[in-house]
C-alpha cells in the first residue's frame, strides 16, 4: 500500500476545489492510503470525505499572529516534526504557496507541485522534486485534478465528484433555505436592502430562512435581514462541520462568493451564487446539482434576477 500526502491547507473554498482531486485519486489508485494536511479550522470538514484516511491539522493563521512567542514555535516544530516523521511515496502540493512549500519540504516523499509559471508565488516552485505545468487560465477544480492525475500517474476524465453525501444530512421534515450573505471582502457583498428583498419575494414558498453567520458584524447583517422577515432564524454560531450539515439539509441555498457557498455546490445543494466583487470563470462554484451564477466583478444581479434565477434552480432548471 502506497502513502499520499495532499497539502492544501485553506481557504475554504480551496479545501472544497480540492476534493474532486480527492476523489478521483482514489478511484485511480484504490490501494493507497490518503493524508491530508489542512488549516485546523477546516479539518472537519475533510473528515466528512471517506476518502481521507489521515486528516494532519496545521495553525498557520493562528501562529502567525504571534510568530516571536516562544509557545508557538514550540507549536511549530512540533508540527514539523510530526510532519517528518512518516514516509510518504508521493507528496502533492496543490496549494502552491510559499508556505505550503516550505511544508512539502519538511516532508518526506517525492514532492510534486506546480512549476514557477503556474504558480501564484513562483518561489514554491523551488520546494518540490517534480514541477508540472498547468495553465492558470484553468477552474481551480480543475487545475487541482490535473496536477494530482499528473503526480499520480493518471489521466482526470469526466465530471467532478466530490466525494460528499448530501443524503446522510438531510432531515425528514425539515424543510429550510439558506442565505449566505456573509463574506470578508466588502466588493463581494450583496446589499442589505437586496437580501431582505428577495426573502419577501420568495416568502410565498412557505420555507424556513436560515442566515448562519460567522464573525458579529456578520451576525448583526443576518439580525437585521431575519428581523424584516417572516419565519427567517439566525442559528447560534457553530463549529464547521455543524454548519456543513445544516448546508447540506437545505432545500436550496442563495449565496454570494464565498467558501459556504462552494460547500453547497459540493454537496449539490440547488444554488444561485451571486458575484458582484469577483469573477466566476477560474473560482465560480461547481456541483452536480442545479445551479445557477448571477453577475461578475463590478456588475451584481438584480434583486429580480436572482429571484427568477432561485425558481428556475428550485424546480431543477438550471441556467
Amino acid at each position: 500500500m502506497s502513502d499520499i500526502l495532499f497539502i492544501k491547507t485553506s481557504s475554504l473554498g480551496d479545501v472544497v476545489h480540492h476534493m474532486p482531486a480527492l476523489t478521483e485519486a482514489r478511484c485511480a489508485r484504490p490501494e493507497a492510503r490518503f493524508a491530508w494536511l489542512v488549516e485546523e479550522a477546516y479539518a472537519p470538514l475533510v473528515h466528512l470525505h471517506p476518502a481521507a484516511a489521515e486528516v494532519i491539522p496545521v495553525a498557520w493563521r493562528r501562529w502567525r499572529k504571534s510568530l516571536a512567542s516562544p509557545a508557538t514555535l514550540a507549536e511549530i516544530r512540533g508540527t514539523l516534526c510530526g510532519i517528518r516523521g512518516h514516509r510518504y511515496d508521493t507528496i502533492v502540493d496543490t496549494q502552491g504557496l510559499l508556505r505550503t512549500g516550505i511544508m512539502a519540504r519538511f516532508a518526506r516523499g517525492c514532492r510534486h507541485g506546480y512549476d514557477s509559471r503556474s504558480i501564484r508565488e513562483p518561489l514554491a516552485s523551488l520546494f518540490y522534486d517534480v514541477r508540472h505545468r498547468v495553465s492558470r487560465n484553468l477552474h481551480a477544480v480543475e487545475r487541482n485534478r490535473i496536477l494530482t492525475g499528473l503526480a499520480l500517474g493518471y489521466t482526470p476524465e469526466g465530471a467532478p465528484d466530490f466525494g460528499l453525501d448530501r443524503a446522510r444530512f438531510r432531515q425528514a421534515g425539515a424543510r429550510y433555505a439558506v442565505f449566505l450573505h456573509a463574506t470578508a471582502r466588502p466588493e463581494k457583498q450583496w446589499p442589505v436592502e437586496n437580501w431582505i428583498a428577495l426573502g419577501k419575494a420568495l416568502s410565498g414558498q412557505g420555507l424556513e430562512l436560515v442566515l448562519p453567520w460567522g464573525a458579529d458584524d456578520e451576525r448583526a447583517r443576518s439580525e437585521h435581514i431575519a428581523a424584516a422577515l417572516p419565519h427567517a432564524r439566525v442559528p447560534q454560531r457553530a463549529p464547521l462541520g455543524e454548519v456543513a450539515k445544516l448546508i447540506a439539509g437545505a432545500d436550496y441555498v442563495v449565496g454570494v462568493d464565498t467558501g459556504l457557498l462552494h460547500l453547497a455546490a459540493a454537496f449539490g445543494v440547488p444554488l444561485t451564487a451571486i458575484f458582484a466583487g469577483s469573477e466566476p470563470e477560474l473560482t465560480g462554484p461547481v456541483g452536480s446539482g442545479p445551479l445557477a451564477v448571477l453577475g461578475t466583478q463590478g456588475a451584481p444581479p438584480s434583486v429580480e434576477a436572482v429571484r427568477d434565477a432561485v425558481e428556475r434552480v428550485i424546480h431543477g432548471r438550471e441556467s
